[in-house]
């Protein structure tokens, strides 16, 4: 590397190991790296769940085997405003956000980027499995899935624009979790067995339910099947998101559904929610009717190339961890429509629908109706105000 490539990089250490072997593989290329620890949670911090302080320590055990500074910036205010606030509107209105969709636009690529240029950086860096490429024909930056696609996040990063993609670099999306494992037991990072965070970035490992209890105001109220018939009663709508299975509390309900869904022993699926009846809708079988899409309209959308991509025959995720759909994508009033030959499940209303064109992520937006109809099978009543600690 001669003196003109060498560039001032930081890197966002999270003390997971993938941030890890980051750092190294900068270092190692003749990069001048900063470490930066993001602290982005502040309530009940020192939990068993959710602790930075423990997370920070092994940040700076990497930090110090690799041989690079380290800093420690609190964007906490920043994260409840941007990404905490709109979570609880949404949750409030039925829907269900993806969190870490937001926190990468808001906060890693938008409030640690602008620190990190602060600090004389050229670029960034993130521990995330992805990659970024500049398109040689139109200039453009691109962002591509992940090598391992077991692990591509590409989902997550679909919001990222062309500022925010010419100044990343994603290392570790060139390579396999298994590589990066090693490579980091190869130079004996700390942290090389330490176990993959997969909770939402400011609940951790904590019962969701739980947690949410405390920031949203709930009402119980029944749950029907699809033929009108009441099996239970729910918690408060807010805590339900389609697709769901477990912790209905109607597991035991057998006689009632045995003429739908393929039988008395069939489980149970959360189907729709009804904000103004305040009624939760389950049916019976992983295929029925009310679970399977082939239609949805996006709004609030972002593209990375910053304009649309011309309709056509696209592939797209409808949720983290699907493999990649056939549709067809057509313009709409207020965002794009995607129309799918072959019946989605359980497309939710407030998740990203993202576009890939083979290996490219083009971009996406938020689901707002299914099918045509909003999923909450009514509109929504103003939300009640959330109620913090």
């Amino acid at each position: 590397m001669t003196a003109s490539t060498k560039q001032r990089v930081v890197v966002g250490l999270s003390g997971g190991v993938d941030s890890a072997v980051t750092a190294y593989l900068l270092k190692k290329q003749g990069h001048e790296v900063v470490g930066i620890f993001m602290k982005n949670w502040e309530d009940d911090d020192d939990s068993e769940y959710c602790s930075s302080n423990i997370d920070f320590v092994d940040a700076a055990a990497v930090a110090d085997v690799i041989g690079i500074e380290i800093e420690h910036v609190n964007f906490a205010a920043d994260y409840k405003d941007r990404v905490f606030a709109e979570f609880l509107r949404e949750y409030q209105a039925g829907r269900t956000p993806n969190p870490d969709v937001l926190c990468n636009a808001e906060i890693k690529f938008k409030a640690f980027l602008d620190h990190a240029m602060r600090l004389g950086a050229e670029k960034i860096a993130t521990g995330h499995y992805a990659r970024v490429r500049q398109n040689a024909t139109s200039g453009l930056h691109e962002l591509l899935k992940g090598l391992d696609p077991s692990k591509d996040q590409s989902y997550f990063l679909h919001r990222l624009n062309q500022a925010q993609l010419s100044k990343t670099l994603f290392p570790v999306g060139e390579l396999h979790k298994t590589e990066v494992r090693r490579i980091a037991e190869e130079i004996g990072l700390p942290n090389a067995k330490k176990k993959d965070s997969t909770g939402i970035c400011f609940i951790g490992e904590r019962p969701f339910r739980e947690f949410l209890n405390r920031y949203i105001s709930h009402a119980p109220g029944p749950i029907q099947d699809d033929r009108g018939r009441k099996l239970g009663q729910h918690v408060g709508l807010s805590f339900y998101t389609l697709g769901q299975r477990q912790g209905l509390g109607i597991g035991g309900v057998k006689e009632k559904g045995a003429q739908r869904g393929g039988g008395a022993h069939e489980p149970w699926f959360v189907a729709r929610k009804d904000l103004e009846k305040n009624t939760l809708r389950v049916v019976q079988g992983h295929d029925h009717p009310w679970l399977l899409s082939h239609h949805l309209q996006a709004q609030d959308v972002s593209w990375c190339a910053g304009h649309a991509p011309a309709p056509g025959a696209y592939a797209a995720k409808t949720r983290y961890r699907q493999q990649d759909s056939a549709c067809t994508l057509e313009a709409a009033e207020g965002g794009f429509a995607l129309q799918f030959p072959d019946a989605q499940w359980a497309v939710t209303p407030g998740q990203s629908a993202v576009l890939y064109d083979g290996d490219v992520c083009l971009g996406g937006g938020v689901i707002a109706t299914v099918d045509g109809l909003p999923q909450q099978a009514g509109s929504a009543p103003a939300a009640q105000a959330a109620t913090t600690r």
